[in-house]
């Protein structure tokens, strides 16, 4: 049987075309669909119909536009079991995280839609007599999404609601590894009735179509989550147009523990955050900062807890393990691992790539546990993204710290104490963004604002309230009367 063919959609239309790959990391040769390879020039074409229908979309009042978020989400829960499937086919993740996730998604439209009712501006008294002085909100324009393939819904769901709550039209290109999971959310778009070239979908090469987004003359902003690198660009090019950007890059997250922790559970959390999704996860520790007075018990008990991660086909039931997302970043990942062996010796857990009759046919690398590292090599202080945990010891809480925060970048990090001090100490020294108490670092809610500091982001915070401050903007009234 031949694979499904997943064309892109642009002004309201399925446009078909030369398709590429997408393929199941856990079974490579299962081909999950072929998704049409936009060009610069389809690209072009869907910025002009976001254009072309911005003044009747940004037209309608914001509950008219809440009533089509909530449809979305409505037909997202009807087709939940096949999404979720269908996530854990193109990325990997076990079926439990992509479910999880997918419910996520479903959350994030209903909660934006609750706030098309709540979107104010501001009223402020005048100092003059008969002046009545307001700001409301409005659209930014045409707005392009660039979302990542390690949450293939949930990401794509918090750039694209309030975007559209906010009156803009929009263009979608997902991750050429994963690209369905957003494909099915544009396709309930379509079938919740929202009119044509509001929502715009072009699947393919980053680099070309990135380019051509950047380059069309109408658009007005742009959201970009994934590497440095390409953050890096994309903020060059939309600077050089004085383009609005926001960015959510990477991460090199650390979990403190110190010795007055609830052992298990803070073993329990270092090795959910480390590990699950196979750590590809933005918010993922990769640094586990441990005090001196528990060190090698906690090396010990960790390490025990890694040995007995499950690891496989995310389809089978009591995996907690799936694969790499292509074969590009397993290899990305045992680069690390070697350069970590050179560096810092032999992981005491894990360290290659899995073989036999489960494994062969698909991108797993184990569950790798290095013990002692220096906090000056690479394993501290270099964004990995995969199941690589490296774990260092501190003199005292205070060294901790400074361990933790001697980090270019700055997006989310934990610590696991029963001191309140030490916990109010943290929240306010740590250098990051998204931090959390007793808890894994990775695991955020959609209610609240996300993102990091120094090099994980750039421009306002997603999610929560914080996300309308990007997609729009004021407009200040004076008025006499």
């Amino acid at each position: 049987m031949s694979a499904k063919l997943f064309p892109n959609y642009v002004d309201g239309q399925w446009v078909e075309g030369p398709a590429f790959e997408n393929r199941n990391p856990a079974t490579f040769t299962e081909v999950v669909g072929l998704h049409v390879s936009g060009t610069p020039e389809s690209m072009g074409q869907a910025v002009a119909a976001a254009q072309a229908a911005l003044p009747a979309w940004r037209g309608l009042t914001g509950p008219a536009r809440g009533a089509f978020l909530f449809k979305v989400a409505d037909l997202l829960d009807q087709r939940f079991e096949q999404i979720s499937k269908e996530m854990t086919l193109e990325e990997g993740k076990t079926l439990p995280e992509s479910k999880g996730e997918v419910r996520r998604a479903i959350n994030i439209f209903r909660y934006f839609a609750g706030e098309a009712s709540r979107f104010a501006g501001v009223l402020a008294p005048s100092e003059r007599e008969r002046v009545q002085m307001f700001a409301i909100r409005k659209p930014i324009g045409v707005v392009g999404l660039i979302t990542p393939w390690n949450f293939p819904s949930a990401i794509p769901a918090w750039k694209l609601a309030p975007a559209l709550l906010c009156g803009n039209t929009v263009v979608l290109k997902p991750a050429s590894a994963a690209p369905l999971s957003a494909w099915r959310i544009v396709e309930a778009c379509h079938d919740a009735g929202i009119p044509k070239g509001v929502v715009n979908f072009v699947a393919g090469s980053g680099g070309s179509l990135g380019r051509a987004l950047i380059e069309a003359p109408a658009l007005k902003a742009i959201s970009f989550t994934g590497s440095c690198a390409v953050g890096l660009k994309l903020h060059n090019d939309a600077s050089a147009r004085r383009l609005r950007i926001q960015l959510e890059m990477g991460g090199k997250n650390p979990t403190i523990v110190l010795a007055d922790a609830d052992f298990n559970s803070a073993v329990e959390n270092v090795a959910n955050a480390a590990f699950f999704s196979t750590g590809q996860k933005c918010t993922a520790t990769s640094r586990a900062i441990v005090e001196d007075g528990i060190y090698d018990r906690f090396v010990e008990a960790l390490a025990e807890r890694t040995r007995r991660l499950k690891v496989g086909n995310g389809m089978e039931p009591g995996i907690e393990i799936g694969p790499c997302v292509d074969e590009g970043q397993m290899n990305t990942v045992l680069q690390a691992i070697e350069l970590g062996r050179k560096q810092c010796g032999e992981p005491i857990v894990g360290g290659r790539r899995l073989t036999g009759p489960a494994y062969d046919n698909g991108w797993f690398v184990e569950p790798t546990l290095f013990a002692h590292v220096d906090p000056n090599t690479a394993l501290s202080r270099e964004e990995i993204f995969g199941p690589v945990l490296a774990v260092t010891r501190a003199r005292d809480f205070k060294h901790a710290m400074e361990l933790a925060n001697a980090s270019e970048f700055g997006l989310s990090a934990s610590i696991q104490t029963a001191n309140v001090s030490r916990v109010f100490e943290f929240i306010h020294g740590m250098e990051a963004g998204l931090l959390t108490v007793n808890l894994p670092s990775a695991g955020v809610e959609y209610q609240l604002p996300f993102g990091g500091t120094k090099d994980s982001s750039f421009g306002p915070k997603e999610q929560g309230p914080a996300a309308m401050e990007f997609y729009s903007d004021y407009k200040t009234v004076y008025l006499r009367y």
